[in-house]
């Protein structure tokens, strides 16, 4: 009968640990948005000031929080699967590197927003975030040089591509194509940024 080495145990605890974590975060972070949008609506729509309006310099501030906030329950619901699905896929390779990446992205997606936003316009919510997760997860595999994240990206990008494509698309109306376009751009951008090191002499991986 073949026996299980302690190297198997503990890689397969390490595995179902990383599951639990992403599964959690992104589970508390999804429960976060909806909860926002509950007070946002018991308060008036208070929240909604914390959105971006472009190219005041008081509105530096709201980079971050217009990520977390939305304009109506539909707004949020059409977010939560692809944040679901695209946040638990980067959070499986570390919620230390996945909290540095969402970080970036949230806050370059902000600055280019802030910048070329249409005048007199408010811009909230969580799909520049989604977009560089796509974005991120598009490419990592390919940075980091690991076969099964390349596979991961070429999932995605075959089932959600072409809806990212029409997200970037400025004929849409009453949508945010440009927080969208930073968002994806920050995500690649990431990729690189947190790039897995591999250690010197190591042997260069072919796929």
């Amino acid at each position: 009968m073949a026996g299980t080495t302690r190297g198997d145990v503990t890689g397969r605890r390490t595995g179902a640990g990383r599951v639990k974590a992403a599964a959690a975060l992104m589970g508390a972070w999804v429960a976060l948005l909806w909860l926002l949008e509950a007070v946002d609506l018991a308060s008036g729509h208070a929240l909604d000031a914390y959105g971006i309006s472009p190219r005041e310099v008081v509105e530096l501030r709201d980079l971050v929080p217009a990520a977390f906030l939305h304009f109506g329950f539909g707004h949020v619901a059409a977010n939560t699967v692809p944040l679901l699905v695209f946040g638990f896929l980067a959070a499986l390779g570390g919620i230390r590197r996945f909290l540095a990446v969402a970080a970036l992205i949230v806050v370059v997606d902000g600055l280019g927003v802030w910048l070329v936003s249409p005048a007199y316009s408010v811009t909230a919510g969580a799909s520049g975030l989604i977009f560089g997760l796509f974005g991120y997860l598009l490419v990592r595999g390919f940075v980091d040089h690991k076969p099964m994240d390349i596979v991961v990206g070429l999932l995605i990008g075959a089932v959600w591509g072409s809806t990212i494509l029409l997200g970037i698309s400025p004929t849409q109306s009453g949508v945010s194509w440009q927080g969208h376009l930073f968002g994806l751009l920050a995500g690649v951008a990431a990729a690189f940024v947190f790039r897995r090191r591999r250690p010197r002499g190591a042997a260069a991986l072919t796929v």
